[in-house]
């Protein structure tokens, strides 16, 4: 597995918004679905706003594999469900950069359950 840069760690973790799109069974690539993104540390996390069902949830876990955007970064990743390994730190970052959303939308991806839909994105090599 790959590495995050300190500058792709940084504009990722700046950008309102990453764009995923997990691999298919041929190797293409699904469309691009829209979703909030945080950094912790070293590591990149995104959530699923809709729980485990969620159509792009389901098949990044399935796929293990898929290509990220955001803030100018464009990477080919893993998918790595997380559970509640960092679920406070990562609650608290989307805290901090989605509160002025409003807290039924920031709930959606923070508190009890939410660590059930947390992916770490990494760097395929």
């Amino acid at each position: 597995m790959g590495t995050w840069t300190a500058d792709e760690l940084d504009r990722v973790g700046r950008a309102e918004e990453l764009q995923v799109s997990s691999v298919r069974t041929d190797g293409s690539l699904r469309p691009y679905v829209t979703i909030w993104v945080v950094r912790v540390g070293d590591d990149v996390y995104v959530r699923s706003a809709y729980g485990p069902e969620n159509g792009w949830f389901r098949r990044a876990l399935s796929s293990g594999r898929g290509r990220v955007r955001a803030g100018g970064v464009e990477k080919d990743v893993t998918f790595e469900q997380v559970g509640s390994e960092a679920g406070g730190e990562i609650d608290a970052a989307y805290h901090a950069k989605y509160d002025r959303y409003g807290p039924a939308i920031v709930g959606s991806v923070t508190g009890s359950g939410a660590d059930l839909t947390t992916i770490r994105l990494t760097p395929r090599a």
